[in-house]
């Protein structure tokens, strides 16, 4: 698959997702970005247009723990820091928005850590 075949299916992928959730104060939508070098998470309500809180493992709180910030266990770290910074602002339940990325990798680990620190899906 060449790269522009494999854009243009990420955002198919992306327009099917978007068109079922959406973020709300109570329940903000946990959206996902991952580059080769870095993984970004933000925690968003799309009643009002804004992003609540946003964290990514160029944060030093994330990447100080971690050897790698482009991979699973970094993933799994941003994840945890991202359900903490939930919690302190009082938000127990997301919606998962993968942004069009396949769930496994990073992704699910990013998931996974977020479970962990104590939000609900």
């Amino acid at each position: 698959m060449d790269r522009q075949a494999k854009i243009a299916a990420r955002a198919k992928r992306k327009r099917r997702i978007r068109k079922k959730i959406a973020g709300s104060a109570e329940a903000p939508r946990l959206c996902v970005y991952k580059s080769l070098r870095h993984m970004y998470a933000q925690l968003v309500d799309d009643g009002q247009g804004k992003v609540i809180t946003g964290l990514s493992t160029l944060n030093k709180e994330v990447s100080s723990g971690v050897k790698k910030t482009g991979n699973a266990e970094a993933a799994k770290a941003l994840g945890k820091a991202i359900g903490r910074k939930a919690q302190e602002l009082g938000i127990k339940s997301v919606i998962f928005d993968r942004n069009g990325f396949k769930y496994h990798g990073r992704v699910k680990a990013l998931a996974d850590g977020a479970r962990e620190s104590g939000l609900t899906f």
